[in-house]
């Protein structure tokens, strides 16, 4: 049974939810918006830290935390940025880190987004 996390973020008018836990996974998409649905301006770290901003608050509305996280898929829309998000990304996780990827693309939906993650995370098993 699959069931959506209720969290503070934006609202979309897409017919998403920020999060979905199914058979103790939490499976999210972050991208790099404000509390008003608007990109955030500042380049890819500021990017990047809204991403992971948004991120750990998914997961504390799950009851859970950054280390709960077991794979991260980050997709950029240049293979320059990668450098910088990955100093962004140290600042959020620590050893054992999560499985990742990395993959440039040539644009995510909307124009103005640098960085976009897809994210796994176990939950605690509640008895």
């Amino acid at each position: 049974m699959k069931y959506a996390i209720k969290t503070d973020l934006f609202a979309s008018k897409a017919p998403l939810e920020w999060a979905v836990v199914g058979n103790g996974t939490l499976y999210t998409a972050q991208i790099p918006i404000d509390t008003h649905g608007q990109v955030v301006a500042g380049g890819i770290e500021a990017q990047a830290r809204q991403t992971l901003d948004n991120l750990r608050h998914t997961l504390e509305a799950a009851g859970s935390s950054m280390d709960a996280v077991t794979q991260v898929l980050i997709y950029v829309t240049d293979r320059s940025y990668l450098a910088t998000v990955n100093g962004v990304y140290a600042q959020y996780f620590q050893a054992p880190y999560p499985n990742r990827a990395a993959v440039v693309v040539a644009g995510l939906a909307r124009e103005e987004m640098l960085v976009e993650m897809v994210v796994y995370a176990c939950l605690p098993q509640v008895a």
